[in-house]
This record gives structure tokens, sequence and C-alpha cells, in this order.
């Protein structure tokens, strides 16, 4: 009796290759997720220092930082208050959203620079003062 030989692949054969392609898409996966999570804070982190000059250029018009209330908004939009002949803005088209579609935080005097103001993101779990947040000190 001659024996045939058999072609094609035996189910162990397949799922041994279905196992291997998982795991390695899996590894693939989290690799993915951890770059993204990083060019997210580096987005932030790259947009607060884009603050730096329209901020600068706000203080040399009005002698100061915008206050705490008046925010980033002031870049955009005058106060209307007695020192609105001073602006000269617009400083800035528009104030972006940060990375993760939350407004970035201002504080002048800064808690974190006592002598200047502070800017940060809330980061990814938007609490603030969680170890995920994202500021110009």
């Amino acid at each position: 009796m001659t024996r045939r030989r058999r072609k094609g692949f035996t189910l162990i054969e397949v799922l041994l290759v279905l196992v291997i392609l998982v795991i390695l898409g899996s590894l693939v996966g989290i690799q993915i997720r951890s770059a993204h999570k990083k060019g997210l804070a580096n987005a932030a982190r790259s947009q607060i220092g884009l603050f730096k000059t329209p901020l600068e250029s706000f203080a040399l018009d009005m002698g100061d930082f915008p206050s705490a209330s008046a925010g980033l908004q002031a870049l955009v939009n005058s106060s209307g208050d007695s020192q609105s002949s001073k602006w000269q803005g617009p400083y800035m088209d528009k104030v972006p959203l940060d990375p993760w579609g939350r407004e970035y935080q201002f504080a002048n005097p800064g808690r974190h620079n006592p002598n200047s103001y502070d800017i940060w993101s809330v980061g990814p779990d938007g609490a603030e003062g969680t170890d995920d947040d994202i500021g110009n000190w």
C-alpha cells in the first residue's frame, strides 16, 4: 500500500500560528498606546511653550501678565477695563485646548513660579494636582 502525502496544515498548526499572531499584535498595540500617550504629553508641553511670546508681548503692553480671573482669554480679547487703551492685541488668534480637549489653566502669580505665571494642563485624567499634570515649571 502506498501512503499518500498530505497537503495542507493540521488544525493544531493553524491554531499555533494564530496564537503567535495574537501575541505579537497585542505587544504592538501596547507599544502604540504608550507612544500615543507620550505624544499627547509632548504636544501639551509644546503648546504651553507657545504661550510664552504672546504673554510677554501682553506684559510689555499692559505692564503685567493677565490676571488669573482674565486668564488666557486676555490674549485674544480686550477686557474692556480702564487699561484697555494699552491693549495692542490680539496676541493670539485663539486660545487652543490641550490635547485632551480641555482648557489650559492659568495663574498669575503662579504657585510654582511666584514671580511669574503658571500655565498647565490637567492631563489625561482631568484632575488638577495629580502626577499627570503638565505645566511650565
